[in-house]
């Protein structure tokens, strides 16, 4: 089963073929309102759009209004674009394969670790009688049958689906599994996962990935008592900064690899196949989720069709995860933000599965209130906001369906250079997958040093004197690189005082001087602000010696005074000169505005302020 000859996704054809994105054209199509007798043009839409913008100064006068697509359209990581609203237009020579296919609610899927049998019991229970529908269980290697059977005592197995993730032996632990339910006269319901997964599981443990014979013997396991076996986690990848093209391109291939195997230890296709389920990331850009668990059935459905399954066949089961790497262990309270809109868009996804993070896991292992927020999440949207009433409620919705086209041909040519490398195991060996995520990683922390994947509470909007959260260690919790990783650093280890010459009345200088705190706060920087100083002998009045000064206020009061000031804050001992926004004719030494790179100016900013 191979990617080489088999061409798009599926056999339709895919418009602009499957080299890069269709790029937008303006102008085209009408808007069909509410009212039948009540239509506008396009072309209306983008001059109402123009004139927000052009008083917002993000168009100038002499911009053409079809300028707007430009200016609302955003690049995913991928290059892939999302456009602030979707035509008619943008489904031609589309395919829309990959709907949901679920009904109803999702299982709410709750992770307990098995490093503490006891103390495992107790929170399984509590996830349980709490709301949770279903267990997934991490353990370690050294985990058996005595801690399996503390850990799941009193939990009714026949009822609530438990899923398996070893981080060492996993046939030991589905054979402890097993025996346990056996020992309790239980048949474990069919919604329950053995959970092998060797290359996910030697990425975990950074060790060289293989897939050996222990996967087919977990499969057989798992499909001598009617349950499910095998997972592929694609969140290992992205838990490393993948990007949602490269987490859709390594499941599909590490899917097909172990078909495979499964196969070539004489399974049958369709009871091999039977035997998967996946697991994605859910991240908090909504749109970009929804269309890549749409497009992961997309991609599977295809591979189980080259590989001779029957159409009843090729189904994908999924489960959804809220992504680690997006969440902060700085104000961490915003992460039940970051997780709520992560986990919307997996429902409306159509996960089968979904496991939103407490808000408090980045900081360690999760106290009661973090666990109970993390599942309430799951049952305000299916029992007050009613998401899963409609299996698929972004169906036909244009943007949806052109960026779930988009991104599974794009996953598509990922699977292609995956097996051109001789299969995912190479990939991962040979550094040529990780190479193309470092790429991506790079272009993500770049964007997130402008701020332009702003992180708030972290890299915008900052609580300099945050009391932070403190938590015991998790041994489970995996290694991630979350994408404030940076600011993350500079916050843990706090450096150097600012002086805010805070020019003119309130009014004047309030936009750059909460601009320049915030920053500052961002990087650990301490900052003291004075209040209004009207003129240059009242900031030489409140200025306190402090080696590093950042003039804020506004391009009038730079004109008319800023020279005086620079000239008499040197003689008065400031060592550096910084002014919030552009330089200019000042004579400064670093200066600060909106696409800065934030990082490299706080590090500067650090070592001079020391």
């Amino acid at each position: 089963m191979t990617t080489q000859d088999a061409g798009p996704v599926d056999e339709g054809p895919v418009e602009g073929g499957l080299d890069e994105p269709t790029e937008l054209e303006p102008s085209q199509g009408t808007l069909e309102l509410a009212d039948a007798g009540d239509s506008w043009e396009l072309s209306d839409w983008e001059a109402e759009t123009a004139k927000v913008l052009r008083k917002s100064g993000r168009l100038g006068a002499d911009d053409p209004d079809a300028a707007v697509w430009d200016k609302l359209t955003r690049r995913t990581l991928d290059g892939i674009a999302v456009t602030p609203l979707g035509r008619a237009a943008d489904l031609e020579n589309r395919t829309t394969a990959g709907r949901p296919t679920r009904v109803g609610a999702w299982d709410i899927r709750s992770q307990v670790g098995l490093d503490d049998p006891k103390a495992t019991h107790d929170a399984a229970l509590a996830e349980l009688e709490g709301g949770a529908t279903s267990l997934w269980l991490v353990a370690d290697g050294a985990s058996g049958a005595p801690e399996v059977a503390t850990a799941l005592t009193d939990v009714l197995l026949d009822l609530a689906p438990v899923v398996l993730e070893s981080r060492g032996d996993a046939i030991a632990l589905a054979q402890a599994f097993l025996a346990y339910a056996d020992e309790r006269g239980l048949d474990p319901h069919p919604g329950s996962n053995l959970g092998a997964d060797p290359v996910g599981a030697a990425l975990r443990a950074e060790r060289d990935p293989a897939i050996g014979e222990e996967l087919a013997a977990v499969a057989r396991l798992a499909a001598d008592h009617g349950i499910l076996g095998v997972v592929v986690d694609a969140t290992v990848v992205h838990d490393r900064g993948a990007s949602d093209v490269q987490e859709l391109g390594y499941a599909t291939a590490l899917g097909a690899a172990y078909l495979r195997a499964l196969t070539d230890a004489g399974l049958e296709l369709a009871q091999a196949a039977a035997l998967v389920e996946f697991r994605f990331a859910a991240t908090g850009e909504q749109f970009p989720t929804i269309a890549k668990l749409r497009a992961a059935r997309r991609l599977w459905a295809r591979v189980l069709e080259l590989s001779g399954a029957a159409e009843s066949d090729r189904i994908q089961r999924q489960h959804a995860v809220t992504s680690r790497p997006m969440l902060s262990a700085y104000d961490p309270y915003v992460n039940m933000l970051r997780t709520t809109v992560a986990a919307f868009a997996a429902g409306v996804g159509g996960a089968d599965a979904v496991t939103v993070l407490p808000f408090d896991s980045p900081l360690g292992r999760s106290e009661s209130f973090g666990r109970r927020i993390a599942r309430n999440v799951s049952h305000l949207l299916i029992e007050e906001s009613r998401v899963a009433q409609v299996t698929d409620p972004a169906g036909g919705a244009y943007a949806v369906e052109r960026l779930t086209d988009e991104l599974a041909v794009a996953g598509w040519e990922e699977l292609g250079r995956v097996e051109e490398s001789g299969g995912v195991v190479a990939a991962l060996t040979d550094a040529s997958f990780w190479d193309r995520v470092a790429e991506v990683v790079a272009r993500r922390d770049q964007q997130v040093a402008q701020r332009k994947r702003p992180i708030t509470g972290l890299s915008e909007f900052p609580d300099a004197a945050e009391t932070r959260l403190v938590r015991e260690s998790d041994p489970l919790q995996p290694p991630v690189r979350r994408y404030g990783a940076a600011f993350e650093a500079l916050r843990d280890e706090p450096r150097g005082s600012v002086f805010l010459a805070s020019m003119g009345t309130v009014a004047a200088h309030t936009a750059r001087v909460t601009f320049a705190s915030n920053l500052f706060a961002a990087g650990g920087i301490a900052v003291t602000y004075p209040g209004p100083l009207p003129d240059v002998d009242a900031v030489l009045a409140a200025y306190d010696g402090r080696p590093v000064v950042c003039l804020a206020g506004s391009d009038a009061a730079y004109a008319e005074w800023g020279r005086e000031l620079v000239a008499a804050l040197r003689e008065a001992g400031a060592q550096h000169v910084i002014l919030a926004g552009k330089p200019g004719e000042l004579d400064v030494d670093d200066s600060c505005a909106m696409g800065v790179d934030a990082l490299a100016f706080l590090n500067r900013t650090r070592e001079v302020s020391a």
